[in-house]
């Protein structure tokens, strides 16, 4: 058995705008405006996306404070999965573990998932609110489900999921539908780099 770990946002659901938008709300919120520009946004995702955030002077507390209300607005329906992307998991799911690794919170997660009728192909979802950091979340699950680092995958749409996955010591899959561009992708050199939903079954 393998372990496949998911980002969630732009690898399994098409949610660039509604995450951009709910960000860019928690920003003001706190009166710490920092997006100007769609390209300022994907900047924030090229390292730990809640590090990027530190990095620039945000304090933490107070933006998952404020995104409690924010993500209770969030209309799950605007969410798409990527064409061909629920035939895959549900492939993989067959022979393998799969779980969702995200920056995104549980509740969005979960709720998205069952809407998208991803049924129970997932057997976790390590979300925002279980911790920050995707590298310690990937050796957690690692440890949890009891997997040795060759036969885990972290399948990712931004460099900073690249960083993280090899960071962990696992195979790091980039996938080129999702946020950051093809040759932002391809420069952190993943162990794969695929274009399209159906060529994940290769790793299967």
């Amino acid at each position: 058995m393998k372990l496949f770990l998911f980002d969630f946002d732009g690898v399994l659901v098409d949610s660039l705008e509604v995450y951009e938008k709910t960000v860019t709300d928690c920003l003001k919120d706190i009166k710490q405006p920092l997006i100007r520009s769609r390209e300022e946004f994907l900047e924030l995702f090229e390292d730990n996306f809640y590090e990027s955030l530190k990095h620039k002077g945000i304090d933490l507390d107070e933006f998952m404070k404020a995104s409690v209300d924010i993500l209770a607005q969030v209309k799950i329906r605007d969410m798409k999965p990527f064409p061909g992307i629920v035939e895959v998991i549900e492939k993989l799911h067959n022979k393998h573990c799969l779980i969702v690794i995200s920056s995104n919170d549980y509740a969005s997660i979960k709720e998205s998932l069952d809407y998208l009728k991803y049924d129970d192909y997932f057997k976790d979802i390590l979300g925002s609110d279980f911790m920050f950091s995707k590298k310690e979340k990937i050796l957690y699950a690692a440890k949890k489900y009891n997997v040795v680092l060759q036969d885990i995958y972290y399948i990712g749409d931004t460099t900073g999921d690249i960083k993280e996955g090899k960071q962990a010591g696992v195979k790091t899959v980039g996938v080129t539908w999702g946020w950051h561009s093809k040759e932002k992708m391809a420069a952190a050199e993943p162990d794969y780099l695929f274009d399209n939903p159906q060529e994940l079954l290769k790793l299967n």
